[in-house]
């Protein structure tokens, strides 16, 4: 079947993802092949000290992201777009999204990047003796109970951005078990929520007499290939405002962006790793079995099929760099020359190859917002050197690449120095390694080991989720996701890998010594730095 009749026969499956500057929504047939792409660019505010997006951003960015596929389906094929085989919606992890019996709003939406919840997630952490991230719906909800807020006695649902997005489409209060393992934990023998810790908070907010329980207003949790319900009419046109849209089509679990960028670098199995580097940058590792002590660095997730998956996430990556990047751009055009911004990038990020090893003693910190691994409570933005430092552009670009991986190196090097922990293959994706050979090189020197990156990697999670919905109504009977990607999908795609270089792992080492020693420079800025 060509990609026309895939189009027109519905032989197709869609994913979008709400990723924290793009919402993009891939189409592709059930090979796995893209066959269409939407995009609708977006940026979080800083409002009354949280990161959020509006209900209206949300909701206007989701339109603008599939009204934009739908116009180049017409464009490429001739075709309105009608009839779609399965939809997956996925969205940044954690935070939080509370709504009342009436499905209305009732506080701020707040994103992975807050940081607001140190006395919750430590409470929680002690009394579940498991690491709670800041970041986690559970540490949200918590956070707001100890601060009295007037709206916790009218929560009815509490849902990451991909749950409620997934809401509107279906009705249906639902999530993949990868996303919801950033919500609280789960019990990997049965992929549900620890049935031990939702007693244990249960019996800690007895006392406030809210006349719910938590599995009253958190989704019910669902494992990759589950069926999550189908798009209603209202959803369709929710979606889809020119009302072309077909209702009935049915949707896989909603997931997380770490559950698609395993799927979509095909990391599900037991030994497999993905790093994700963008606006966060996290590093996925599938484990035999669950660790053997609590980290407050690493938290402890799932993959979309429920095994158990150790996650170094560091909520900052590459926004600093790309403003860096930006300001580039304004130099190049007030000097008469136009210049294309992918063009920039890419000669930017060769240019690095062209540094020191350790980045001739420069230092950045890109941290827009605070920073849980490095326990770094609020962003602050800084660039040092001595007057000794090698200071030149390629070592000012390497030293922002490297410091977009600091923070996770750090929760890698627990990882495998202390837990002894094996990786069989790592896979990059994001934007991080969209120039060829560059961040992938860099990548390799920080783990250590081989790093390959896919001919499918610029896709991302929105490819990811649209493989998730592509299993749903794909896969053979008692088809093991592991399987079907391995099988179905990777078979015949190619990558490049690259070996890490002794002497730039040499360099990273020393860029890291410093990282490490400079973290007090961020804590005082935190201090003085308050207007």
């Amino acid at each position: 079947m060509n990609q026309r009749d895939s189009i027109l026969n519905g032989k197709t499956a869609l994913g979008i993802e709400l990723g924290s500057t793009r919402i993009k929504g891939v189409l592709i047939d059930l090979s796995g092949k893209v066959l269409a792409v939407g995009i609708h660019d977006w940026e979080n505010s800083f409002i009354d000290n949280i990161w959020t997006y509006s209900i209206e951003e949300i909701h206007r960015g989701l339109r603008g992201c599939y009204r934009s596929l739908c116009d180049e389906v017409k464009k490429k094929y001739g075709l309105t777009l009608k009839r779609i085989g399965s939809i997956g919606v996925s969205a940044m992890m954690h935070g939080y999204m509370a709504l009342d019996k009436e499905g209305n709003q009732i506080a701020p939406f707040q994103t992975w990047r807050n940081t607001n919840t140190q006395e919750a997630a430590d409470e929680l952490t002690e009394l579940f003796q498991f690491n709670i991230p800041l970041r986690w719906s559970i540490a949200h909800l918590y956070q707001r109970i100890l601060d009295q807020e007037e709206h916790v006695k009218r929560l009815a649902y509490v849902s990451t951005l991909s749950g409620y997005i997934h809401w509107k489409l279906t009705g249906e209060k639902v999530i993949g078990v990868g996303d919801a393992a950033g919500m609280f934990p789960i019990d990997s023998d049965i992929c549900d929520y620890d049935e031990q810790m939702v007693q244990k908070f249960d019996a800690l907010i007895e006392k406030y007499e809210y006349g719910w329980k938590l599995r009253d207003i958190f989704p019910k949790v669902l494992v990759a290939g589950e069926k999550a319900g189908s798009l209603t009419k209202e959803g369709a046109v929710f979606l889809d405002e020119s009302g072309n849209l077909e209702a009935g089509i049915p949707l896989c679990p909603p997931e997380g962006d770490a559950g698609t960028g395993m799927t979509a670098t095909n990391s599900v199995a037991l030994g497999t790793g993905n790093v994700s580097a963008g606006t966060s940058t996290f590093a996925m590792i599938v484990l035999e079995k669950q660790l053997s002590k609590v980290y407050r660095e690493i938290d402890m997730v799932t993959t979309p099929s429920g095994f158990p998956c150790a996650m170094s996430h560091a909520n900052n990556g590459t926004s600093d760099l790309n403003a860096w990047v930006s300001l580039f751009g304004e130099f190049a055009k007030l000097m008469g020359y136009q210049v294309d911004i992918g063009e920039l990038f890419e000669k930017l990020y060769r240019n690095s190859l062209e540094g020191d090893s350790d980045c001739g003693g420069l230092l950045a910190y890109g941290y827009y917002s605070g920073e849980n691994i490095t326990m770094i409570n609020e962003g602050r933005l800084a660039f040092l050197r001595t007057p000794e430092s090698h200071f030149n552009l390629a070592n000012f670009m390497k030293a922002h690449l490297y410091t977009s991986l600091g923070a996770v190196k750090m929760g890698l090097d627990i990882l495998m120095e202390e837990e002894k922990v094996k990786v069989n293959r790592i896979i990059g994706h994001g934007g991080f390694f969209k120039t060829k050979g560059v961040g992938q090189r860099y990548l390799a020197a920080a783990v250590g080991a081989p790093v390959t990156v896919m001919d499918t990697a610029s896709e991302g999670g929105a490819w990811g989720i649209a493989l998730l919905a592509a299993y749903l109504i794909n896969k053979k009977k008692d088809e093991k996701l592991e399987n079907y990607l391995e099988n179905r999908i990777f078979g015949e795609l190619s990558g490049e890998t690259v070996i890490p270089y002794e002497q730039d792992k040499k360099g990273f080492d020393v860029f890291m010594a410093r990282y490490k020693a400079g973290l007090e420079i961020e804590k005082k800025a935190i201090e003085v730095m308050k207007w």
